[in-house]
């Protein structure tokens, strides 16, 4: 893949989506954020597969803490098998640079590809976890949450001192959460600063009675295809919970969005949190419209 090529992928990704669940996931914006990335390295962690001037298959294998992560899309099952064995040899070779003798490997899908899911069955890969697209509509102002009790809000990560909180707060509160541990700091900048969607007013940390504790990421990955805000990043730390932390950070996004003239609010949520995130989303009013599964294997060298 080439960063110019971002607008055909969205295209083919798009066309993919809607085939298989009425909707598109990715937009323009986002597809060139993930080329951008500094985790990926274009030349050797992606691959297109064409027809003429038709894209027919795209695949990356993107490095993250503790594992490879792994995206497939293609309507044709011999090249999805061809593309899955790419990422799959890609993600040995980042094990044999490291020095390690097994690899860790997530591969995400949409819930409806069967034909993926039989792929990756062929391949050993087993399912993990799901994701669930959450999204709630604004039809007109959304009154502003009250401040919790003991709670300052600093808006914007302008300064290292609250960037660097809220990443801290970031790795502590999904420690325990496979899969969502943040990137060492300076590449979690990095990837930030990446972003078209993204800039540092973007960023809340709450501190609580003094400390930091809770921490929320926009961006705008959502608002040219769908005029809606997206929620990157909710994190508590575990002693902060109970106090209605994630749910003033909710409803402060809700009402922010709706002010900024957006439709919406969305955001993504692993099913398997071993926090009640789902229900408290449920219960300020969102609704999943898009599933997403993961499937996983450890490979042995």
């Amino acid at each position: 893949m080439r960063l110019e090529d971002a607008p055909s992928i969205q295209a083919h990704l798009a066309g993919h989506s809607l085939a298989l669940v009425g909707a598109h996931q990715f937009s323009p914006e986002g597809v060139a954020n993930f080329l951008r990335d500094p985790a990926l390295d274009l030349p050797t962690d992606t691959w297109l597969v064409t027809s003429g001037d038709r894209i027919v298959g795209s695949a990356a294998a993107v490095r993250a803490p503790g594992r490879v992560s792994v995206e497939v899309c293609s309507a044709d099952r011999e090249v999805t098998g061809w593309l899955l064995d790419r990422a799959l040899q890609r993600a040995v070779e980042v094990a044999r640079s490291e020095g390690r003798t097994e690899q860790a490997v997530r591969l995400g899908m949409l819930r409806a590809d069967r034909q993926l899911a039989a792929v990756a069955a062929e391949r050993g890969l087993t399912l993990a976890t799901s994701t669930d697209r959450m999204k709630i509509e604004h039809a007109g102002p959304v009154e502003p949450p009250a401040v919790p009790d003991g709670v300052t809000v600093h808006r914007g990560g302008f300064d290292e001192t609250i960037r660097r909180a809220g990443h801290q707060v970031i790795a502590e509160s999904f420690a325990t959460q496979p899969g969502s541990v943040p990137r060492p700091y300076d590449e979690w900048v990095e990837s930030r600063e990446s972003r078209s969607t993204f800039d540092w007013s973007c960023l809340t940390v709450l501190e609580l009675d003094g400390r930091p504790a809770a921490v929320r990421e926009w961006d705008r990955n959502f608002v040219s295809t769908e005029n809606c805000g997206y929620i990157g990043r909710i994190g508590v730390l575990v002693e902060a919970r109970g106090r209605g932390l994630a749910k003033y950070l909710l409803k402060d996004q809700f009402a922010l969005d709706a002010a900024a003239g957006l439709a919406g609010t969305i955001l993504h949520v692993d099913t398997s949190n071993p926090t009640p995130a789902v229900g408290r989303y449920l219960a300020v009013g969102m609704r999943p419209d898009i599933t997403n599964d993961v499937w996983s294997r450890t490979l042995q060298l």
